[in-house]
């Protein structure tokens, strides 16, 4: 682990502070923490943003569905 150096501004160091508290752990887990959790927001972001792009430059013409259907083993009643 390094340490490294952030810059906050009032409100929010004050606001980091009464929520560390809060949850009961210091600042920098904290703010490591929010920080994993973002940095997966923002990979989910992409992933479906390149999800959308591949059906939006090929669509999906059902055919797919239909033969995955045809092979699907349901259980019985």
């Amino acid at each position: 682990m390094q340490t490294i150096q952030v810059v906050l501004d009032d409100e929010l160091l004050r606001a980091a502070n009464r929520a560390a508290r809060r949850v009961r752990v210091n600042r920098s887990a904290l703010i490591r923490e929010a920080l994993r959790r973002h940095l997966e927001r923002m990979r989910t972001q992409e992933l479906e943003h390149r999800e959308r792009e591949g059906y939006r430059k090929h669509p999906d013409t059902g055919e797919e569905a239909l033969l995955w259907a045809s092979v699907a083993a349901w259980p019985e009643d």
